[in-house]
């Protein structure tokens, strides 16, 4: 008579997504909904059945690293799981890459690309790490012009074919750091023979076990800081296979992304061509880090999704105390706050992903243009944060089992702690934002985007939450303009607070506008009820600047009690 609990169950991850596809249903055009909904449906049912089986198996296996062959020969041979074989075969035939570039669709079809890889993400043990730095590169390539470059790997980087596609590292962070790249000491030296070879240390290089990368270094003589670096093409192995130049130290152990085969590489003369000018390397990456960071941002919401999904169904099927968790109202209370902060993350990143495929195709207005470059660091660190709180409560709410590894539940946790870190941490991005903002009208842009938004909306039980947004907007504007005026050090130290209410501000106005679509067009009032929760778990986190507080909490050196 032992009793055992049954685990929570996936269904088909696209047809179970109600914000999902209300989203397509009120932004694509008919016939684009119409053309792409049986690829999501079909990742969908991979999503919830065969790779999450597989993941739930896969769990205790980690890439392994094989440095020297039975006669001491250095080979560096890593083995993968065999989860990320699945993975790398399934996101290749079903363009979670290359959707972007075929451009079926035109500028939609970053939605469509993106909207794959937020259903295949959580199944597929962070092989997105991979697929983003593709992505980025062939972006970058493009960018670039350099039509030798372009040709070699741009139609390997987005193929659908296994046996040809190729992905791509990249190769920034150093022992100096993965911010100041300025401080890089991977040098370029040019041989006998005009060709480059990079010498140096890359500290933290994911995905070891790609074909390419894309690496900055020094061409010897350049200056100093990162005016003076330059953005390298590396090709992993030679045609015979071996690696020339290109040592694997060792494999990172890490909290999380366990899965992804992060490498510390030493670089001995590793053969690698300019992908620009000798110089300027961070200005020739940049296109790299506005898809990486949208990739992060898609990677958080998906988490947010996968962790309350699991949730949802464990409360229907948990009993505690005579009844359901589902019939618990404080339990539902916790899920509801999750649900608006995973459902305005929904919306502010697929806002970014709609302007960066409007930017690809051309259509981008000068306004839209300044918009993108504000919320790209924006929703890469909102969302992030955001996801690390929404699966610290999604563990809480399986109480124990939360916290038992071979559930599977625990590395929802450790695999999002990454994404406040990867591609720029919550504070290097507010200084970003903080200096786009400074550059240009781009703040203005923003405000005249929620104030758009909100226009229109005659649902008195709104009315609450696009107060809250428009003052949330004017306030962030008023603040600014007063400390840059009195107070600069004061102006670094709330940057985080300001582009987090600048995010969550837009995530409300999004969800606003959303909430009104979907009552008259869907007869539904549950995307009013993620509007409402939102505006009552908080928007505005801006504060006075008080640097006596900060002085004294943040002494390194406590003073012993006297």
């Amino acid at each position: 008579m032992a009793f055992y609990q049954d685990p929570p169950t996936l269904g088909n991850q696209y047809d179970d997504d109600r914000v999902l596809r209300s989203y397509l249903a009120r932004v694509l055009p008919r016939e684009v909904a119409a053309s792409i909904t049986p690829s999501l449906h079909e990742m969908g049912e991979l999503a919830g059945g065969h790779l999450y089986r597989l993941q739930l198996a896969d769990r205790a296996n980690e890439p392994k690293l094989t440095s020297w062959d039975a006669w001491g020969q250095r080979v560096d041979r890593i083995e993968v799981t065999q989860l990320w074989k699945e993975a790398a075969r399934i996101a290749c035939e079903r363009g979670v890459v290359a959707a972007a570039y075929e451009r079926a669709h035109g500028a939609f079809s970053r939605v469509h690309q993106f909207a794959l890889a937020y259903l295949f993400d959580p199944s597929s043990d962070v092989y997105t790490c991979p697929l983003a730095m593709s992505d980025g590169a062939a972006r970058t390539l493009l960018a670039s012009g350099n039509r030798a470059l372009i040709d070699r790997a741009v139609p390997r980087l987005t193929s659908r074919d296994p046996a040809k596609a190729w992905t791509s590292g990249q190769w920034m962070t150093e022992r100096t750091g993965g911010s100041d790249v300025g401080r890089s000491e991977t040098v370029a030296r040019p041989g006998p023979d005009g060709a480059y070879r990079l010498y140096g240390t890359k500290w933290f290089a994911s995905s070891a076990t790609s074909e390419m990368a894309l690496a900055l270094a020094r061409p010897e003589g350049n200056p100093e800081g990162s005016r003076g670096l330059a953005l390298f093409y590396l090709e992993l192995a030679g045609d015979d296979g071996r690696r020339e130049g290109i040592l694997i130290n060792r494999l990172k152990d890490k909290l999380g992304t366990r899965k992804v085969p992060t490498a510390e590489i030493a670089l001995e003369g590793a053969l690698a061509t300019p992908v620009a000018e000798l110089a300027n390397g961070i200005r020739t990456i940049a296109p790299m880090l506005n898809v990486t960071r949208t990739w992060n941002a898609v990677s958080a919401v998906a988490a947010m999704r996968r962790g309350l999904a699991l949730a949802r169904s464990y409360a229907q099927r948990r009993v505690q105390f005579g009844t359901t968790l589902a019939d618990k109202p404080l339990h539902m209370d916790t899920l509801a706050e999750l649900q608006a902060e995973f459902e305005g993350a929904f919306h502010l990143t697929f806002r970014a992903i709609e302007l960066l495929g409007r930017e690809e195709t051309g259509s981008l207005t000068e306004s839209e243009a300044k918009l993108l470059r504000l919320i790209i660091p924006i929703t890469k660190l909102t969302t992030a944060k955001q996801a690390v709180a929404v699966l610290s409560e999604v563990l809480e709410a399986f109480g124990g089992a939360g916290y038992v590894e071979d559930t599977g539940l625990p590395r929802l946790l450790r695999d999002a702690q990454v994404l406040p870190i990867w591609e720029g941490t919550t504070n290097v991005l507010s200084l970003d934002a903080l200096r786009v903002i400074q550059k240009d009208s781009s703040l203005d842009v923003l405000a005249a985007e929620v104030a758009r938004l909100l226009t229109g909306v005659v649902e008195p039980k709104l009315a609450e939450a696009e107060t809250a947004a428009s003052r949330a907007v004017s306030h962030a504007r008023a603040w600014l303009k007063e400390m840059a005026g009195t107070d600069r050090e004061g102006l670094e130290a709330g940057a985080r607070r300001v582009a987090i209410t600048l995010g969550r501000a837009l995530e409300l106005a999004l969800l606003v506008r959303h909430a009104a679509w979907a009552m008259d067009r869907e007869r539904s009032r549950t995307a009013l009820a993620a509007a409402v929760q939102f505006a009552r778990n908080g928007v505005d986190l801006i504060r006075d600047h008080d640097p006596d507080t900060i002085a004294a909490l943040a002494e390194t050196r406590q003073k012993p009690a006297t």
